[in-house]
């Protein structure tokens, strides 16, 4: 009787040891609001596996493309809010930093191969950069080579390019020898429907952005000059020019029709960046034949300019979560950048740079083409549209853009979109300080 009153007790001591662990272990939960439409079966296949090995539920949930603003507006004040989120940068940290966990002393800092990717203020660490990402004019080399070989080509290697005039030059004779080629443009349409315009309003505005800083020796402004709007000016000129549609009809454009002109051989160029690389790309144009230029507009000194590299896609931990579900977020985050399976998932499924110290090389040939070019000394341009003062900013400036291309590209309408860029940042700047 004795022994069995023993067995009974031990066995409900380990019960309740083991039961208190499950509790421990499960206590906390993630709950992933994810900025990257294209990562999504990714991230949620990653935090399955997570949740299989440790026991701890993992939720993504991914907003629309365009919509991740609005969403984690309408997500962060529910009960279960997003314990784990993302801002595109210092303005973008403006806005949440009132929920943002401090993480300073956290092992996913410590695992930052440099402390210039995190978002600071105050001394605190209020985001993390997860990945960096370059764009620039993505080109097809198999096209390019066929046009090399053209009798009379004016341009005959790429090493001839270097700044605005020879690319002019080279994409200009592309188009006039179009039909000789088997294509319909030198460019993709440059589409200015909501999934397509932000490669224009956000990403091609940040060149002029980049050089009027740099000339002012700032990294921030109240208040645009608009230097180097003739540049900008230029720049989509050409692409308005030498695409695969006439400028009146890229307000009913789209991001897929674009990827799917360069996919599908129907173009040479494509302004797009290292996430654009996916399936259909490799199935249709192959590793071995894709390469990125950066975007010359024309300013100078740009026979020494690189791709356009850096980060808006910073982690933030949503403070107002409980201790227990924040405690889950962390020991996630430093399980996705510390160990293989979820560095392999970052580089090599996902395709991105990655800039922890255990990071592995990416799988993305577009990765690998950008980290070459920062290895070869040529100057990266910094993503300053990060201080871009808000997406009204943005939107009245793609207004002005779509304007000027179905209105006939002349100098008064120009005149608006430089209006839309120098009196309305200062206009929103002022609104949102």
């Amino acid at each position: 009787m004795k022994k069995m009153l023993s067995w009974i007790c031990l066995t409900a001591l380990v019960c309740t040891l083991l039961s208190g662990c499950a509790r421990t272990q499960t206590a906390g939960s993630v709950y992933y609001l994810n900025f990257k439409p294209e990562q999504d079966d990714e991230w949620k296949a990653l935090a399955e596996t997570y949740t299989q090995e440790t026991g701890v539920k993992v939720t993504v949930v991914t907003a629309a493309s365009g919509d991740y603003e609005d969403t984690l507006s309408a997500e962060i004040v529910k009960s279960n809010a997003p314990t784990l989120f993302q801002v595109n940068g210092p303005v973008g940290l403006a806005s949440w930093k009132d929920y943002c966990y401090d993480l300073s002393g956290t092992e996913v800092y410590s695992h930052l191969t440099d402390e210039d990717f995190a978002l600071k203020e105050d001394g605190k660490v209020l985001g993390i950069a997860y990945v960096l990402e370059t764009y620039g004019i993505i080109y097809n080399k198999t096209i390019l080579d066929r046009y090399f070989a053209l009798e009379g080509a004016k341009i005959t290697s790429l090493d001839q390019v270097n700044n605005f005039a020879s690319f002019k030059t080279l994409v200009e004779d592309i188009q006039s020898r179009k039909e000789e080629l088997g294509i319909k443009g030198a460019f993709t349409s440059a589409g200015m429907d909501a999934s397509s315009d932000w490669r224009f309003k956000t990403h091609l505005a940040n060149l002029p952005i980049y050089y009027e800083y740099e000339e002012r020796d700032i990294s921030s402004t109240a208040e645009i000059q608009g230097d180097y709007l003739d540049e900008y000016r230029q720049i989509w000129d050409l692409y308005l020019n030498n695409a695969t549609c006439a400028p009146s009809e890229i307000g009913v454009k789209t991001g897929d029709e674009a990827a799917g002109e360069f996919n599908n051989g129907e173009a040479v160029f494509y302004q797009n960046g290292t996430w654009a690389w996916d399936t259909t790309m490799e199935e249709k144009i192959g590793a071995e034949n894709v390469g990125m230029l950066p975007i010359y507009i024309g300013a100078d000194g740009e026979e020494d300019q690189g791709l356009c590299t850096g980060s808006e896609n910073y982690w933030c931990v949503n403070k107002n979560a409980s201790e227990a579900d924040i405690q889950a977020t962390l020991d996630f985050l430093n399980w996705v950048v510390s160990g293989e399976t979820g560095t392999k998932a970052l580089a090599e499924d996902m395709g991105f740079i990655i800039p922890f110290e255990d990071a592995i090389a990416s799988s993305n040939p577009l990765s690998r083409i950008a980290e070459e070019m920062l290895d070869s000394g040529l100057d990266p341009v910094s993503w300053n549209f990060a201080t871009i003062p808000n997406e009204n900013w943005k939107n009245e400036v793609g207004a002005a853009l779509l304007a000027y291309a179905q209105g006939g590209q002349t100098d008064a309408l120009w005149e608006d979109v430089r209006s839309a860029f120098v009196d309305g940042w200062k206009r929103e700047y002022d609104a949102t300080h």
